[in-house]
């Protein structure tokens, strides 16, 4: 019993953490535990049928630690209405601050001439506002620091026009430092420690997804504030991927706060797409990383669009072939990449489903399915 008292004190820890402005999140979990006559506390149910889950999920703060927009259309916001969503991490444009600015610009007239459907995020208190709303919060990111160039002054040009996470680096090295496919090992450079402390003063959450294995310490390490990895897995079940996080970072990670986003991108999960590898894999990095960071250092993540990748139109001639080139053997592309049942809307209810049927307990499936990223937004946002 003493586990059902731990997560109680979880759960009400919640309303302190948001007092007030949060009764809808916090009252979701509370519908979803009832009250044991025999020792007079509150218990998490499990095993719910699919009924009681779908409508767990309709309550639940869902968050996607990163949506890729390319392309967003009218098929966007049909499958945005099908999923779910509270709200996602949107990787935008990285080439050059104009490039960047440009992207943002364009999003912020997406979100203006669809103000019924989507709310720009740079703080926690939006994506409760969006779920009080039936809205959707978008949080402005990058997935590389190439648009900062040459200037921390850059980096307030971009908090101002409402850029919340920036990844450190992509693949490959940048002026902040190694990527997760570079041939060298050599962290952050003095430019990288520069910005990643200005990043810490503004307010904006450090990512370090696809950062090599000594950025991604030096990130967690230097970073006054809970580092991210906004969609990465666990090297423990999948070996010696360049994109996968060791038990030891997940868990320094998890020490200072932060969140790792399962990637549903099905090739990063593990080699044998399609036969081993399947939505039970997925939830094995779930599992895993909970075990390691704790229940409440674990969200979700898709790395692709909304509708999925076969949705969008991706083939082996114009994503797989083209991948051959792009990225190094290491990756381990593979074809199709997508597992079957992450890559359509409603991803996460699935996942749900499989969490319920493992014993998770309603409140910490809500805590996956997005009240960790929430915690975090409000640890590391400061507007």
């Amino acid at each position: 019993m003493k586990q059902n008292r731990r997560n109680l004190v979880k759960l009400l820890s919640l309303g302190a953490l948001f007092p007030g402005q949060t009764a809808l999140a916090f009252n979701s979990i509370l519908e979803s535990v009832h009250l044991d006559p025999n020792q007079n506390i509150i218990s998490s149910i499990t095993n719910l049928s699919d009924k009681k889950i779908e409508e767990l999920y309709k309550k639940a703060m869902v968050i996607d630690g990163l949506v890729i927009p390319k392309g967003w259309n009218e098929d966007s916001f049909k499958a945005l209405e099908q999923s779910g969503y509270t709200g996602f991490s949107t990787s935008l444009l990285s080439g050059s601050l104009k490039g960047a600015l440009k992207n943002i610009g364009e999003w912020d007239t997406r979100i203006q001439n669809n103000s019924d459907v989507l709310l720009k995020a740079t703080s926690a208190a939006d994506f409760i506002r969006a779920k009080k709303e039936g809205k959707t919060a978008v949080l402005y990111g990058f997935q590389n620091a190439t648009m900062i160039e040459k200037s921390i002054d850059n980096i307030d040009t971009l908090y101002d026009a409402g850029t919340r996470w920036i990844q450190l680096t992509y693949n490959q090295r940048n002026l902040l430092g190694d990527g997760s496919t570079e041939r060298t090992n050599s962290g952050l450079s003095d430019f990288g420690l520069e910005a990643l402390a200005r990043m810490n003063e503004l307010g904006i959450m450090i990512d370090l997804s696809h950062c090599g294995r000594q950025t991604t310490n030096e990130g967690i390490e230097f970073s006054t504030s809970g580092a991210c990895f906004n969609h990465s897995m666990c090297e423990a079940l999948y070996k010696d991927h360049p994109r996968a996080k060791t038990d030891d970072q997940i868990k320094a990670m998890a020490a200072k706060g932060g969140v790792i986003g399962i990637i549903c991108l099905g090739y990063m999960i593990g080699p044998d797409l399609g036969t081993k590898t399947t939505l039970e894999t997925y939830v094995d990095h779930i599992d895993h990383a909970v075990n390691i960071a704790g229940i409440e250092h674990v969200g979700v993540a898709a790395d692709f669009a909304i509708q999925g990748l076969e949705a969008t139109g991706a083939t082996r001639e114009n994503w797989y072939v083209p991948r051959l080139t792009r990225f190094k053997p290491s990756y381990k592309i593979q074809w199709p990449p997508w597992i079957p049942e992450l890559d359509k809307a409603d991803r996460y209810l699935q996942v749900a489903k499989v969490l319920d049927k493992r014993g998770y307990s309603t409140g910490d499936i809500e805590k996956i399915l997005g009240l960790n990223w929430l915690r975090y937004f409000k640890d590391t946002l400061k507007s």
